[in-house]
């Protein structure tokens, strides 16, 4: 693999490592924090979910910087806005100052969703496009494993460890902000929002150093093909874009009626609930990051060689398995299996959904659109995300666990069968090749 193009895939996939990383980190501050402010259930939420409602935000606005001003300087702004909302968070004197510092993190995270797998997937070759596009989400997995690590080291150290948790994270958006600087923009973007041609070939030649000429010309002839036939067919919300649309917010929508953001978030919490001490339940936590890392290196070494929905399929049945044993152990209180089937869980999230959600919806827009259908497919995520977050401490409290994992069982059964009878293969085809065959107002399957 060219050097240029695997440490460009890998600077913008940084900030999915900070995304991670700020999501997380709250797990082991979350208890401390309740406590510190006297807060109440519903107000405890909502502290927790308030990042998550700064990446509702910035999931939605984010395919408009990303177009605009252009991949690269969206990429840089993503970096001071963790810089930022880390510092105030650990600095925080009071819940609501806290919750404005979450939300500017939680900015950062949304539009981190929309810039940077589409800025991967639109310098990336066919054959590659899976596995460096899928570095962003093996970043996330390996921020969160990094979360949970930084708050074991640092949970002994006093009663504002909690502060140091959250600050810490400066450290490593400082440097991701600074990787930015030498990012090129994204040829397409050049091409489809600027009209740069000349530009566009000297990235695309950079970035595949082995293409002949006759090779960087035809791609930019097919983006600049793409773009003039896209000026003429009407705006995202038509007819036409029916069956990327509705791929991008359903993929989004199950990946977190799974369950994944609530039990990340609150991995310490069930882990007393089935009976283990915290500091114990802390060091489970551990063992999720590092479960959720292992098993996406595995997905991103598969996503280019058996294809997305096969990973999908896979992905689903380990759901399914792993929840309704969760459902059972909890009803039947066989606590012992408890953390195996959380481990369980997470593998079968890394495999499937986690290597490929943010690999298939940067795929299946058009050139033109490609930005809005991510924003789209974030914001839908994240929209899904902050509502659990919020709500979850109070569904634990208000109905068994066993029927709470039940549920996301139930949801991940309906997830199997779109995968089977839906969900179309974008494996090793070119954007404008997957445009032509699936952004038309005809079947799409």
């Amino acid at each position: 693999m060219p050097s240029r193009l695997f440490i460009w895939s890998l600077t913008a996939a940084l900030a999915g490592f900070l995304f991670g990383f700020d999501t997380v980190v709250i797990s082991g501050a979350e208890k401390t924090i309740q406590e510190l402010w006297s807060l109440g259930e519903f107000e405890h939420g909502l502290a927790m979910s308030m990042a998550l409602w700064g990446t509702v935000f910035g999931s939605l606005i984010g395919g408009y910087p990303t177009d605009r001003f252009g991949r690269k300087a969206t990429l840089l702004w993503i970096g001071i806005f963790y810089v930022v909302s880390a510092v105030w968070s650990g600095l925080a004197t009071d819940v609501y100052s806290f919750m404005v510092a979450r939300f500017i993190g939680g900015v950062g995270v949304g539009i981190s969703t929309v810039a940077a797998p589409l800025y991967i997937s639109e310098i990336a070759p066919p054959e590659r496009r899976g596995r460096l596009a899928g570095m962003f989400q093996f970043n996330i997995v390996f921020g969160i494993l990094v979360a949970f690590a930084s708050n074991a080291a640092i949970a002994g150290i006093g009663p504002n460890a909690w502060r140091w948790m959250l600050g810490v994270e400066a450290i490593p958006a400082v440097i991701y902000s600074l990787m930015c600087i030498g990012l090129p923009e994204s040829p397409r973007w050049l091409i489809v929002r600027r009209g740069d041609v000349a530009r566009a070939k000297q990235t695309i030649a950079a970035a595949n150093p082995d293409a002949t000429e006759a090779h960087v010309n035809d791609l930019a002839e097919q983006i600049e093909t793409s773009r003039d036939g896209q000026a003429t067919r009407g705006g995202f919300w038509n007819l036409r874009l029916r069956g990327p649309v509705s791929w991008a917010f359903l993929i989004a929508f199950f990946n977190q009626l799974s369950g994944i953001n609530a039990i990340l978030y609150f991995a310490p919490r069930i882990f007393e609930k089935a009976g283990m001490g915290e500091q114990t339940a802390l060091l489970q936590s551990i063992g999720i990051g590092v479960t959720n890392l292992i098993f996406t290196f595995v997905g991103l070494w598969l996503i280019d060689r058996l294809g997305r929905r096969t990973l999908m399929f896979v992905g689903s049945i380990g759901y399914i398995a792993s929840l309704g044993l969760c459902a059972w152990a909890f009803q039947s209180e066989t606590f012992a299996i408890v953390p195996m089937c959380i481990f369980a869980f997470i593998a079968a999230h890394a495999v499937g959904q986690g290597a490929v959600i943010w690999v298939f919806i940067s795929e299946i827009f058009p050139n033109q659109y490609r930005a809005v259908g991510q924003s789209l497919g974030s914001f839908t995520h994240w929209i899904f995300a902050a509502l659990l977050t919020l709500f979850f401490p109070s569904m634990v409290t208000a109905f068994p666990a066993s029927l709470v994992f039940l549920f996301f069982c139930l949801m991940m059964v309906i997830q199997l069968l779109w995968v089977i009878f839906v969900m179309p293969e974008t494996k090793g085809v070119p954007l404008e090749q997957i445009e032509r065959k699936y952004a038309a107002s005809k079947s799409t399957r």
